[in-house]
């Protein structure tokens, strides 16, 4: 995608996610790794309201190179293109937002003190959340913004692809979800379905359904190439 084009989609996917109530006030960033670098949502702006000239420009070693003051989350998504670039699902947009689906099951998982989380935000509920989204590690929680979290995120995609199964999510637990693809409406499709997977979870907590059968997954994995 050249940088023209990438500048355009980002706000129009913010605007998408704004509008729908994906992301509130200044929540949230989106960007887009180019040949010479990347394209982020600057710090504390609204994804409803992003300009395209004002988004934040760096290039390959993070140094800012022109726009308004890029988000700190920078430093995560950096490590996201780096760690996912030899992958089966190589990041070209990463996406962060704090849904409120998503964050409410990372709230339920951490709320017994003494009790660890399970390594994983969600079992595997329906076929589409196995086929578009795939696994997603539930990441301790760490300040925002802090390079631990970074770490604990490249060391969450170098384990789950060297097991076989890529991921192209994380949940930063008490913060909000990490989601990549290979452009930025991609990615956002990924985030709808994961926070309506979260959703259902949270509807049906009363009464956890089964997930689906380890024959049936393989039967996604053969039909469709999941990688759960």
């Amino acid at each position: 995608m050249d940088e023209t084009s990438a500048r355009a989609e980002i706000c129009r996917v913010g605007a998408s996610l704004y509008q729908r109530g994906y992301v509130h006030a200044s929540a949230g960033n989106i960007s887009v790794r180019l040949a010479d670098g990347y394209l982020i949502t600057p710090t504390d702006a609204s994804l409803g309201q992003l300009v395209p000239e004002r988004l934040a420009k760096l290039d390959l070693q993070g140094q800012q190179l022109s726009g308004d003051r890029a988000s700190k989350t920078i430093v995560l998504h950096r490590r996201i293109y780096e760690a996912s670039a030899n992958t089966p699902t190589p990041a070209g947009c990463v996406i962060h937002t704090h849904s409120r689906q998503l964050v409410a099951c990372s709230l339920q998982a951490t709320a017994v003190p003494g009790v660890v989380p399970a390594a994983e935000l969600l079992p595997a509920l329906t076929p589409y959340f196995v086929m578009k989204v795939g696994r997603v590690p539930h990441i301790p929680y760490h300040r925002p913004g802090s390079p631990d979290a970074a770490q604990a995120v490249a060391e969450a995609i170098a384990q789950y692809a060297a097991a076989g199964r890529p991921i192209r999510a994380v949940m930063l637990a008490r913060l909000g979800p990490n989601v990549w693809h290979e452009s930025p409406a991609a990615a956002m499709a990924a985030l709808e379905e994961l926070e309506e997977t979260a959703l259902l979870w949270n509807q049906c907590r009363q009464q956890p359904p089964a997930p689906l059968s380890e024959a049936q997954i393989d039967e996604l994995r053969q039909s469709f190439g999941a990688h759960w």
